[in-house]
């Protein structure tokens, strides 16, 4: 086989290939990039692991190798049950086939009887939420009616072993929520093993009890949940870095973001503010192909240190009408309704709508504020600490 072209697709999972002999190659081969290397773990029956990392850690292969998706370059991995997957949206389901169709095939491939499948069918659609399009073609399906669709199947066909990849970020609030407590109710209730993948570490800790950080392909660590989420947020942070350094982000690159800045009303920088303050967020970027600017959409999203959302600023969602480009945009504030904390910010831009193709650029934790607590009611008190929005409201009786 020549060493750089694909790895042969009919290579059984675990059988050694062509790549296996590396070692003794030339010296240039030797300098390939590894997307996983000297990977070693075990996980017991009905555990729910946690796999976390940056992007380009590694995750989404090890995923794929684990589900058999994926061949291994050497090495092998050893299951006991059947293992059902949702690694992308639409893994597993034909488009021109309908919903209905989807589950009958997906369950056949799992090894199951059509009895087995009649039985969960109605438990699968009420779940998924889709019943009203269930003989429609999956492809005229929206992204999130596809993941729900294809989580429900996965979950519900009773396997031994379930994967799931950040895919779920897609679904809505509520069927997220639905999403994790299944996957609680599958290891707990049932046994089975989880495999999870996510960037959104509350619900990370929520969910599993042990986790694993790649970095860079191969286990920087593994054990406690709360101990690998703690290393994963201290070695994932570039607060402070320059944004056009920052190299932690996805997006096309059409526009990138090269700075923020946190403002006063007179326009002087600031690295904190009292709860119900004013606060101007200035952010700067390069265009690397031209774009109409009227047509962007910037985010900007306030958050704790488990990457859940506080606070969203969405510019199309506030009717924001960007008439011309100097490289800069400003989101004014005029009261920071914050508990006392330190937050994170996170920038996101897009262009003419937010399916991942447009997205221009990404960046977690692009910088930091602090919100110090003040008499925010004018009662004389200060206000309790906590990482949470504050409402405008009072109580009577």
């Amino acid at each position: 086989m020549n060493i750089f072209r694909q790895p042969d697709p009919y290579t059984k999972v675990g059988q050694v290939n062509a790549l296996s002999n590396i070692e003794n190659r030339t010296s240039k081969i030797e300098q390939m990039v590894w997307a996983l290397k000297d990977i070693n773990f075990e996980v017991k029956q009905g555990e729910v692991l946690g796999i976390i990392g940056k992007n380009g850690a590694g995750k989404s292969t090890l995923l794929k190798i684990l589900s058999k998706v994926t061949s291994p370059t050497t090495g092998s991995i050893k299951a006991k049950g059947r293992i059902a997957s949702l690694l992308e949206v639409g893994t597993g389901f034909n488009p021109e086939m309908t919903g209905r169709e989807n589950i009958y095939m997906n369950g056949t491939i799992m090894g199951m009887r059509k009895w087995e499948i009649d039985k969960k069918f109605d438990e699968i659609v009420d779940f998924s939420g889709v019943e009203k399009y269930i003989d429609t073609p999956v492809k005229r399906f929206s992204s999130g009616m596809t993941v729900r669709l294809g989580f429900a199947v996965a979950a519900h066909l009773e396997p031994e072993i379930l994967v799931v990849d950040e895919v779920l970020a897609v679904g809505d609030a509520e069927f997220q929520k639905k999403a994790i407590g299944k996957m609680q109710d599958i290891s707990t209730g049932q046994g089975r093993t989880v495999l999870f993948v996510s960037h959104n570490m509350g619900a990370v800790k929520s969910l599993c009890k042990t986790g694993i950080l790649l970095k860079n392909g191969a286990i920087s660590f593994a054990g406690n949940i709360d101990e690998t989420v703690a290393l994963y947020l201290q070695s994932n942070s570039q607060i402070g870095s320059s944004l056009s350094e920052r190299t932690d982000r996805y997006g096309n690159k059409k526009l990138q973001f090269t700075s923020i800045d946190f403002l006063d009303q007179n326009n002087k920088h600031i690295d904190n503010i009292l709860s119900g303050g004013y606060l101007k967020i200035r952010l700067k970027f390069e265009l690397n192909e031209q774009l109409d600017f009227s047509k962007m959409i910037i985010g900007v999203n306030i958050r704790d240190e488990y990457q859940n959302n506080i606070v969203a600023f969405l510019s199309d969602e506030m009717g924001a009408n960007f008439e011309s480009n100097n490289n800069s945009c400003y989101l004014e504030i005029p009261q920071l309704l914050l508990r006392g904390s330190t937050y994170n910010v996170r920038l996101f831009a897009s262009y003419l709508n937010t399916i991942y193709e447009n997205i221009c650029d990404s960046i977690e934790n692009a910088a930091s504020i602090n919100v110090i607590s003040s008499d925010l009611w004018n009662t004389g008190r200060i206000i309790r600490n906590d990482k949470a929005a504050i409402f405008q409201a009072k109580y009577t009786n």
